[in-house]
């Protein structure tokens, strides 16, 4: 089965900072030559995740960090923050939580998305990053 890999870099802001993939993965498939198979987007690093949502502002800008909040508050006492002298305890557990990739299937040369789902990047860590994506197709 053929596999093609492809990179994409994007800036974050940290802090539960959203970004939507959805138009970069498409371009880095239309790059390639497999139409049908499945796409695996995967997130370099262990303080982001990988999902789909309804990319809308509510939902981007407060909702999410509404909710890893709740989950994984930012202030809470977090062992890695001790053994690293750091502040990003709540980052990697928020990463963990979501995952660092997504599978979707790749149809005559479309993502089987839904008309209101988008792929979705969330960097949890406490800093802007330069983050690495993969979108790895096997077909």
């Amino acid at each position: 089965m053929p596999v093609e890999t492809h990179r994409i870099k994007t800036a974050t802001r940290g802090n539960t900072h959203v970004v939507d993939l959805t138009g970069q993965v498409r371009q880095a498939l239309d790059r390639g030559s497999i139409r049908d198979g499945t796409v695996t987007v995967f997130a370099v690093g262990s303080t982001a995740g990988i999902t789909t949502t309804e990319y809308e502002p509510g939902l981007v800008n407060r909702d999410l960090k509404v909710a890893f909040e709740g989950i994984a508050p930012e202030d809470a006492t977090y062992l890695h923050e001790q053994t690293w002298h750091d502040d990003n305890g709540h980052s990697h557990v928020r990463a963990s939580l979501l995952g660092p990739s997504l599978t979707v299937p790749l149809v005559g040369g479309e993502l089987t998305l839904g008309t209101w789902q988008q792929i979705i990047l969330v960097d949890f860590d406490t800093r802007a990053r330069s983050r690495e994506i993969i979108v790895q197709v096997v077909g």
